[in-house]
């Protein structure tokens, strides 16, 4: 294929608009569609390349393909990656540098998109802190290499002509753009980050290639399609939001980026102004290091900002861009080109030799991250005061082996973890996430009382028959995700008559006034009736009262007792990985960090007082057994009227609103009166 000037102009646009959405340009809302540029380019290139092997040769030299994205991709790749880990170990605390090994493994191996799809949880590390995000994107370009020349192999040795194969790819690309418009709204991580529902974006450059005709399309039309496809573009990076995308709006860039291509493919039409603007030498450069510039945005973006604990303003932002640039250009310049045209340092690269180095620098790779992940982070590269919130950063991670989802009985579906002695649950455990930070608490528990039973949480889902839940930290799919569990679990409850005894555990306060509390005073929930329900609708604290209310009738009818745990303080201002991080670098200072681990019982009463009122009243009609966490946590004899997060130089807190394992064994003392069961208890 004749090189074209105006695609690397296109790749400008399209890194830009990336680069400057996440250095968050004002104005730039849908920047990140830069992506969905870069996969139609790779579709039309990739596919017209292959597809004109097929026609020249009548078959597809798989290896010599392979050699070529090898000879591409891989060398700036590992130079960034190698750089970030360097970067990263200075840098990153343990937490964070553990979840970083994830990241190098997944990287290397073509599987970024799918960990990233997997780690969309209410707990996964902010975003913000992945320093190897952006090779989602890369993860799903390198499984369309090897998805569209083995389909092509495949059909043409089953005797399929080229008409056949252009059939098919555009009945899966029918398929995969209806897949990716269905699942939007349902699955937004999955049609963002998997293959089959981006698949249709890059077969868009390739049925372009397949059909454009090779001399492209008269002056008139040229003009049109080029000035459209540029204003559908610039108008998806300027108009395009977040939320519900990809889905249908994935098609205005994908579209603009097809007519621009097409637009622009006549080499005769010299007077298009689309053409000569894309061919101007500052774009056609923005283009050449378009590659590099994307690969290094991110690890800059990421790492900076976190050891800067943010940007002091629009100077160091410039700064950190150029750095950016800087970066780019010098692997541009002496790392993808010199290996691209198979010379580097004046010594011929044949092919064995970079397979060979390629292999062995994903070894490489794939060894560091596994001895991050193994080794926790390395947590021994820091020391001091900071210790303390490092140990509680990671201290949040919980034994998965005895979860599992039922398949058969009362709650088929719904995952469930045992706790205790093997054996039938005798003890029901139902709550939200943080029933989940307790699990070790209520393992020890139950392991100490001999009497087993089974947990089911739902983060960010009130344990309450009867209401639905729209939550801002949550997306649509669950919201509604919390509403079915929730009328299984209700359905469930008649059906177990071995359960003796239910404990709810929930982030009462949460539900009762509906907004977080300090630094997650963003987060807001909102109840409502469950349609058909004849609970009150406004206001909150009323429905909470009455939804739990009407919970423990309902449990009492199945279930002899209804415990529910007081929810733990919050503390506003807490966050263990913040604080061990501003602590690492210098940030914050030791007695600075303990003083964000307090907060006062006025504070403390005050805020969740309309919580208390509702589970009071329950308690004192006898509905309701009351395991209360306060006076473990907030003892008078030590705190002076406040509730501390620190004990004896080690975090009971995870987060504002989350103990730690530590914190939850240090109440396991408190769930000996919810496991002991007295034996008449048992037999009725």
């Amino acid at each position: 294929m004749r090189y074209r000037p105006e695609i690397d102009g296109l790749r400008a646009i399209a890194v830009a608009g990336v680069v400057f959405y996440h250095f968050g340009a004002a104005g730039l809302p849908g920047g990140f569609v830069g992506v969905d540029v870069f996969f139609v380019i790779s579709g039309f290139l990739i596919g017209g390349i292959l597809w004109s092997e097929l026609g020249s040769h009548g078959r597809i030299a798989l290896g010599r393909f392979y050699l070529r994205r090898i000879r591409r991709l891989a060398p700036a790749f590992f130079a960034m990656a190698a750089a970030s880990t360097v970067a990263a170990w200075f840098i990153l605390l343990p937490y964070e540098f553990r979840e970083f090994g994830k990241e190098l493994i997944a990287a290397s191996t073509w599987l970024s998109n799918i960990l990233y799809y997997r780690g969309a949880g209410y707990f996964d590390i902010d975003a913000g802190n992945r320093v190897l995000l952006h090779s989602w994107s890369l993860a799903v370009e390198e499984q369309f290499y090897i998805a569209l020349p083995v389909f092509l192999v495949l059909v043409t040795a089953l005797g399929g002509g080229r008409r056949l194969i252009a059939g098919l790819l555009a009945a899966i690309w029918v398929l995969s753009l209806l897949a990716c418009v269905i699942m939007t709204p349902e699955h937004p991580a999955a049609s963002f980050y998997l293959f089959p529902y981006r698949a249709w974006e890059l077969l868009s450059g390739v049925l372009l290639a397949i059909l454009l005709p090779a001399d492209g399309f008269g002056r008139r039309l040229s003009g049109l399609l080029s000035w459209g496809g540029l204003a559908l573009v610039a108008g998806a990076i300027l108009l395009v939001r977040s939320s519900g995308f990809p889905g249908w709006q994935a098609a205005l860039p994908v579209a603009g980026t097809v007519m621009i291509i097409a637009g622009t493919a006549n080499a005769r039409v010299q007077s298009n102004p689309a053409a000569r603007f894309l061919s101007l030498r500052p774009m056609i450069f923005a283009g050449l290091i378009s590659y590099s510039l994307y690969l290094w945005h991110w690890p800059v973006l990421v790492l900076s900002h976190y050891w800067r604990d943010g940007y002091s303003g629009p100077v160091e932002t410039g700064f950190w861009l150029l750095l950016c640039l800087v970066l780019a250009s010098a692997s541009w310049r002496w790392v993808e080109q010199p290996v691209r045209h198979g010379q580097v340092f004046r010594y011929r690269l044949p092919p064995r030799i970079l397979v060979g180095g390629a292999a062995l620098a994903s070894a490489a790779t794939i060894a560091a991250g596994a001895s991050f992940y193994a080794s926790s982070g390395w947590a021994s590269r820091f020391s001091g005061p900071a210790q303390t919130y490092i140990t509680a950063s990671a201290d949040f991670f919980q034994d998965w082996s005895r979860c599992s989802h039922a398949t058969n009985g009362p709650l088929s579906g719904i995952e469930t973890c045992a706790i205790g002695p093997e054996g039938d649950p005798e003890v029901l455990i139902w709550g939200d996430s943080h029933l989940r930070a307790l699990m070790q608490g209520l393992g020890a528990a139950a392991d100490e009382n001999a009497r087993p039973g089974a947990i089911i949480w739902h983060a960010g889902c009130p344990p309450l028959f009867g209401i639905d839940k729209h939550e801002t930290a949550a997306t649509p799919e669950q919201d509604r995700a919390c509403s079915r569990a929730n009328a299984r679990i209700r359905e469930a409850v008649a059906e177990m008559p071995n359960i003796r005894r239910i404990l709810l555990v929930g982030r009462w306060a949460y539900y009762a006034d509906g907004d977080g509390i300090g630094l997650d005073a963003h987060n807001l929930i909102t109840l409502a009736p469950t349609a058909g329900t004849d609970l009150p609708t406004a206001p909150q604290e009323a429905l909470f009262a009455a939804a739990l209310q009407r919970t423990v009738q309902e449990l009492h009818r199945h279930i002899p007792e209804v415990f529910l745990l007081r929810q733990v303080p919050e503390l506003p201002r807490f966050d263990s990985p913040a604080l061990a991080r501003r602590l690492a670098h210098g940030r914050i200072s030791a007695p600075e960090a303990l003083e964000l681990a307090r907060i006062s019982r006025v504070d403390l009463h005050e805020r969740n007082a309309a919580a208390d009122a509702a589970i009071g009243t329950l308690v004192e009609n006898g509905g309701l057994r009351l395991i209360d966490p306060w006076g473990r946590l907030c003892s008078e004899a030590h705190q002076e009227g406040h509730c501390i997060g620190i004990e004896d130089g080690q975090a009971l807190y995870f987060d504002n609103n989350h103990l730690t394992n530590h914190g939850a064994l240090q109440l396991r003392g408190l769930f000996g009166q919810f496991f002991t069961i007295p034996e008449r208890e048992r037999r009725t």
